[in-house]
């Protein structure tokens, strides 16, 4: 089993940037992949990025060269860097990690990024 907490979501207006954090605790060995998806109110999940391993990443066409996705496996912790937000960014923001093959196994509980125009 894998727990996923969410944090540093928050307020900012168009423009601002801040970063989310998700740390993992539980079996560690299943969160080869891990991911950020996004939900806004009235609208399906998206996913927003995701990182193999250390440094094999890959991004949503919105977010691109916007967001950063990182991760430091010696804290168990990824991170999304958000620059250059814009109103259409606002959504809850949630990690997710599983295996490299399949669907993601957990997810967390989200930590919501408002951004005014």
């Amino acid at each position: 089993q894998v727990a996923l907490v969410e944090s540093g979501g928050g307020s900012v207006q168009a423009g601002g940037s801040l970063r989310l954090s998700c740390s993992a605790s539980g079996d560690t060995s299943l969160t080869y992949r891990m991911g950020w998806f996004r939900q806004a109110p009235g609208k399906e999940r998206e996913g927003v990025a995701h990182i193999f391993s250390v440094s094999t990443a890959s991004y949503a066409d919105a977010v691109k060269g916007r967001f950063a996705i990182s991760r430091d496996n010696a804290k168990n912790t990824l991170y999304l860097q958000m620059n250059s937000l814009k109103p259409e960014d606002t959504a809850l923001y949630v990690c997710a990690a599983g295996p490299l093959l399949g669907a993601y196994m957990y997810w967390g509980q989200g930590t919501q990024v408002t951004v005014s125009s």
